[in-house]
């Protein structure tokens, strides 16, 4: 009987630290916790904040990590092995863990690396985890536009470094500059007056080259890539969605499993 009172008790406290952890408080509490972490790492980097508070700057960043560390103990308390089955879990600990790691013996560049605790803001805030989500989605169906971005670039800048290389051979000289020029050209950054202009000074009908080239890059593909990011990103709304919905499903019977545990066991009691 005290063995399985134990348990029950262990059990109890098993399932309030889950609802804890799964409640938006906890999160919005956990936010805050990073945004002012960030904040302190942010009044480090300044000589006269350190000259003025360095002492209670140190101490509420180690509060900080105080908290995240015991945070993710929490979830591996609650959540045993299926913690590390999650990508965003995985992140949050990876994290952690790069601001265990002690700034000495050469590895004092591990100290400007504590404020990537500032991206556990993604994996807080639901919103921005839909767009990291919508990302990685769209990834392979972005390595084809990619491949053909390439394609056109290497077209370009071949037919470039022989069209212009001689005239303009700090844009044009070689392969490399000219895939440069024209990325640049791509992104609309002083492209007319800074590059296509003088160029059509030495050859006029030079516009029938970058005009092509600027709608097919600028105006075409990289709206495809636009366009399977949204995309993607939808999806990952659903399926977050849906995941949500498995979950609260999964809690409900683990309730009521608990309940029927707890109901035998007091009738055997009897």
């Amino acid at each position: 009987m005290t063995h399985s009172r134990e348990t029950s008790s262990a059990m109890t406290l098993r399932q309030r630290l889950a609802a804890l952890i799964d409640s938006a408080a906890f999160r919005n509490t956990i936010l805050g916790v990073i945004l002012f972490n960030a904040v302190i790492l942010g009044l480090e980097t300044s000589d006269r904040a350190m000259a003025l508070a360095g002492p209670l700057l140190i101490t509420l960043d180690r509060i900080c990590l105080g908290v995240f560390v015991a945070e993710i103990a929490t979830k591996l308390y609650v959540r045993g092995t299926r913690f590390f089955r999650n990508g965003w879990n995985l992140f949050d600990f990876t994290i952690v863990a790069i601001a265990l790691v002690p700034a000495a013996q050469g590895l004092s560049v591990l100290r400007a690396l504590r404020i990537l605790r500032l991206l556990r803001v993604v994996s807080v805030a639901p919103s921005l985890r839909r767009v990291i989500e919508g990302l990685l989605n769209a990834l392979p169906g972005m390595g084809s536009v990619f491949l053909l971005m390439t394609l056109i670039f290497y077209i370009g800048a071949v037919m470039a470094t022989k069209l212009f290389g001689a005239t303009f051979p700090d844009w044009f000289g070689t392969l490399g500059k000219s895939a440069y020029s024209l990325f640049q050209i791509m992104t609309l950054e002083s492209w007319s007056m800074g590059i296509v202009r003088p160029v059509m000074e030495a050859f006029p009908y030079a516009w029938l080259f970058f005009v092509p080239f600027i709608l097919l890059t600028t105006f075409i593909v990289l709206n495809l890539v636009v366009g399977l990011v949204v995309n993607s990103m939808q999806d990952a709304h659903h399926a977050e969605a849906d995941q949500r919905t498995d979950d609260y499903r999964d809690q409900v019977l683990a309730r009521l499993n608990d309940i029927e545990a707890l109901l035998k066991e007091r009738s055997s009691g009897k």
